[in-house]
């Protein structure tokens, strides 16, 4: 075990002030230390990759809201994936490899309770994506259980070119479904169709979207896998069919000023359609884990399920990769390797 003038340097990045409006890397600075020693119960963690996503943003505000508030001076929020050095708790070994809450830095000291040990059998930031918590089974929670999408459903899917709203797509054309996908700028359309298979795409800051949904659902869609909100949600709701199903999984579109959100303005449609949209978290389906890793897992082997990854490198790289998430400026999974 490392003596105490020799523990691995830890750098994190902190929270220097809290976010009114775009985040940027001026809202945050790189602190160094050494790596704490585990105590009774706790291991030392050193990251390999950190899950960029768009829940951080909203525990960088004033005021406390879904996700617990990070406090100025400390740690960003952040999913991670990596291997024990140090075991100071039983069951976990040194080199197991590991994920949970690592936060933005790269060496955690953490109980291993808060931890969930993972077969690296596949590559480790497969648990970040395509099989990680906040992407690959929140994607799989909306689409199945929420918007319970059967064979022959017609699906849109927003922000689809992004980590959870490509997973969501792939899930529901896994299901039988048609899917057509949005996303910003036409090297995104078509990654969508070439990459993801998805039967077709739109590039809303290009096309009208209500005129494309009239040709390609000309009947209608029932279901709108949602992550974006604002004039978007208003679009698929003036398209939903009868008995159709609005799944609102995120907005982030409206992260950046929560004291003037915007809600739709054709919810009416909802009643005229005997339609429902209806929100959820991941955390209201944890009894259900177990069989959407399994699915997902089984998908990927098949190879009908791809995750792409957009890397950054070194732990300096975090506050702009999140900044880049909010801006569009990603295809597929966002992640840091510190």
């Amino acid at each position: 075990m490392p003596s105490a003038t020799n523990r691995p340097i830890n750098r994190k990045v902190v929270l220097v002030e809290y976010v009114n409006g775009m985040v940027g890397p001026e809202h945050f600075r790189i602190e160094e230390e050494p790596a704490r020693e585990p105590g009774e119960g706790e291991v030392l963690v050193k990251a390999d990759s950190l899950s960029i996503d768009a829940f951080i943003r909203t525990s960088l505000n004033a005021v406390e809201g879904l996700h617990q508030q990070v406090p100025l001076g400390g740690a960003v929020v952040a999913l991670g994936v990596g291997r024990v050095i140090e075991s100071n708790a039983p069951g976990f070994a040194v080199g197991d490899a590991v994920s949970g809450p690592l936060l933005a830095q790269t060496y955690a000291t953490m109980p291993a309770a808060m931890l969930q040990k993972i077969d690296d059998a596949l590559p480790l930031s497969t648990y970040l994506g395509a099989l990680g918590l906040t992407t690959g089974i929140t994607a799989y929670a909306g689409i199945r259980y929420v918007g319970e999408v059967k064979a022959g459903d017609t699906v849109l899917v927003s922000a689809a070119a992004g980590a959870v709203g490509s997973i969501a797509a792939q899930v529901a054309k896994n299901l039988g479904a048609k899917v057509i996908g949005l996303a910003g700028g036409p090297e995104k359309v078509a990654f969508l169709t070439r990459t993801l298979g998805l039967d077709s795409g739109i590039d809303y800051k290009n096309e009208d979207v209500a005129a494309r949904l009239k040709v390609l659902a000309p009947d209608g869609i029932d279901v709108f896998f949602d992550n974006v909100g604002g004039e978007l949600l208003d679009i698929a709701l003036d398209h939903i069919r009868e008995r159709g199903r609005v799944v609102i999984c995120g907005a982030i579109s409206q992260y950046n000023d929560h004291d003037h959100v915007r809600g739709p303005s054709l919810y009416l449609r909802l009643a005229e359609r005997y339609a429902r949209m209806e929100g959820f978290t991941v955390m209201h389906f944890a009894e259900r884990y177990g069989e959407a890793h399994a699915q997902l897992a089984q998908w990927l082997k098949a190879g009908t399920l791809k995750m792409p990854e957009q890397v950054e490198h070194g732990i300096d790289a975090f506050p702009a990769a999140l900044r880049r998430l909010f801006e569009g400026g990603n295809t597929g999974k966002m992640l840091v390797k510190p």
